[in-house]
């Protein structure tokens, strides 16, 4: 039966520090978009009364049987306008909708992310893209991925310069900074090494207490010093062995390059999402958008698909961070807008957070499934 974690009032004490027993029964309420009804709760202390929908990621949401559909087709390259011909709903409403879920589950892969038990190895490389025009408003966009299990860390944008001297000041400055992300200036600057440091400071989360760490990268010049300053030392403060390998970005791209997989997961991206992809007219109109774009990608990469088509495992079940595969109805259940302290775990059945859920016991045995698993990660 399910409890609540906490009281949606912010400024209640039972939404910070819950204790046990400060909610009761209210009632439920029958909706119409489902055919049971939800239950509803009210807080000793503020009083103030809510339902179980209020943790759900649909909430508000007016017609919530077309969300998980809706993910699979953004996650599978088709564009809004299509997707909302194929669904029967408006561009506005299609586009609204994206917004709220890809912010969602941006969400849900920060608070999921945590140490891994098994030794990681990243890879990690910028891909180009643009907003609104090709040379004006150019983007990097960095992703890091883990070695092994292809498993998507990080992904997100930045400015970069444009391109040839007549565009690097707008003709008419007075309209600078209308458009887009673009400086108040009219000039646009390089976002290349901060975004890249928010990238790997995203993935030294994953990093337990290995001694050594492996990283590869094309030879860019600033990714040394970056990761020697996200990743150079352990949690206790000693001191990690790090193992940079540079690839020339020129060498032939087959499956015996080192950065194979990294080429391959960029490959993948721009076939997956249509803002990425060249000579189309899905190109993403505003860089935020593009973010949440890519945070939607990196959770139905790495909690829905598995890895390759032969196997049954996703990364996150290689790295361990979850114990199965998961739905898309599983990913749009619970609001993650709280944090991992406070946000509800998408497998919990009783309301328990991303931070204190455990995985059920399997009374000793290893599932097959795992032991394969745990084979691939080491392999």
């Amino acid at each position: 039966m399910f409890e609540p974690p906490r009281c949606p009032n912010p400024s209640c004490a039972a939404h910070i520090a819950p204790s046990d027993g400060c909610f009761k029964r209210h009632g439920s309420y029958q909706p119409k978009c489902r055919p049971h009804p939800v239950p509803r709760f009210l807080c000793k202390l503020c009083e103030r009364s809510f339902s179980r929908q209020t943790f759900r990621a649909d909430w508000h949401d007016h017609k919530p049987h077309v969300n998980a559909e809706l993910i699979s087709r953004l996650a599978s390259g088709c564009g809004l306008r299509q997707t909302a011909r194929e669904l029967g709903l408006s561009v506005w409403g299609v586009q609204k909708k994206f917004r709220k879920l890809a912010k969602h589950l941006t969400e849900l892969h920060a608070n999921l992310l945590r140490p891994v038990d098994v030794p990681v190895a990243f890879a990690f490389d910028e891909a180009e893209s643009f907003e609104g025009n090709r040379r004006e408003r150019p983007l990097t966009v960095p992703v890091v991925i883990e070695q092994r299990t292809m498993f998507v860390v990080a992904a997100c944008s930045g400015t970069l310069p444009a391109r040839g001297k007549r565009h690097r000041r707008r003709r008419n400055p007075a309209r600078a900074g209308t458009r887009g992300d673009a400086p108040v200036d009219g000039r646009r600057r390089s976002e290349s090494r901060r975004v890249v440091a928010e990238a790997l400071a995203q993935a030294a989360r994953m990093v337990g207490p290995q001694a050594s760490l492996e990283i590869r990268t094309d030879r860019k010049t600033s990714y040394s010093s970056l990761i020697k300053a996200q990743f150079g030392r352990r949690p206790d403060g000693i001191a990690r062995e790090l193992e940079h390998q540079q690839v020339s970005s020129k060498a032939p791209r087959n499956t015996s390059n080192p950065l194979h997989r990294i080429n391959l997961t960029l490959a993948m991206t721009r076939d997956l999402l249509g803002r990425l992809r060249r000579r189309s007219w899905l190109h993403t109109k505003r860089r935020r958008y593009l973010d949440l774009h890519l945070g939607l990608f990196a959770c139905y990469r790495n909690y829905v698909r598995v890895r390759f088509n032969d196997e049954t495992a996703t990364p996150a079940e290689l790295l361990g961070l979850l114990p199965r595969r998961l739905s898309i109805h599983e990913l749009l259940s619970w609001r993650q807008d709280f944090g991992p302290e406070r946000s509800v775990h998408p497998l919990a059945r009783y309301g328990e957070s991303v931070a204190t859920w455990q995985a059920p016991p399997t009374n000793g045995a290893e599932p097959r499934r795992a032991h394969r698993a745990r084979e691939a990660v080491a392999s």
